[in-house]
């Protein structure tokens, strides 16, 4: 059947329920669909109160200690922000300066936004590919925006939003392998942290 990818979904929103919660649901069951998948979700929501006042990673609780460590060992990481200002949330980059900075090199993310309009869509490349870059993560090809018209009750309903989703996971498969030598070097060198 193949491999099982070890995917770490990341939920921006500090609300629930929320419109970013209901597209990383949506992007991880089509993904799910596509090729065989073990989940982790992150909601930022239960992590801000642990996360908020931290200023170094020794100061993360255990809980939010463990957040950090299964986004360092993803296989994938589907991670999703609502528009804030122009930009991710700023919970959304605190969690990610918790993370290694050497602990996604290459690691396959998928990226995806919402927003109240199609205004803020470029928050995609203009503000979460250059964050995955400094990593140097491999962003996938197709990000995916939605508004608030994309979804009824929480749930992605645009036939639309649906397509672009099934074609960003098509597109993502094919990449989702890390090259055998930095899997190898993964395995004989852990990330201090």
């Amino acid at each position: 059947m193949g491999r099982t990818y070890k995917v770490v979904a990341v939920s921006g929103s500090v609300q629930s329920p929320s419109r970013t919660l209901a597209l990383i649901e949506q992007l991880v069951n089509t993904l799910g669909d596509a090729v065989p998948i073990e989940v982790q979700q992150i909601e930022l929501g239960s992590l801000a109160p642990l996360i908020g006042g931290a200023v170094s990673r020794a100061q993360l609780p255990p809980v939010a200690q463990a957040s950090v460590q299964a986004i360092e060992s993803a296989d994938v990481l589907i991670v999703a922000s609502p528009v804030y200002r122009g930009s991710y949330t700023g919970l959304f980059k605190h969690l990610f300066d918790f993370v290694h900075h050497e602990a996604l090199v290459d690691v396959p993310v998928l990226l995806a936004a919402t927003g109240g309009s199609e205004r803020h869509s470029l928050v995609i490349d203009h503000q979460l590919r250059p964050l995955f870059s400094f990593f140097q993560a491999r962003t996938l090809p197709i990000g995916i925006y939605a508004t608030e018209r994309d979804f009824e009750h929480y749930e992605v309903t645009n036939p639309a939003l649906l397509a672009r989703i099934r074609l960003a996971v098509e597109r993502a498969v094919p990449l989702l392998d890390r090259a055998p030598a930095l899997q190898a070097q993964a395995a004989s060198s852990p990330v201090a942290a």
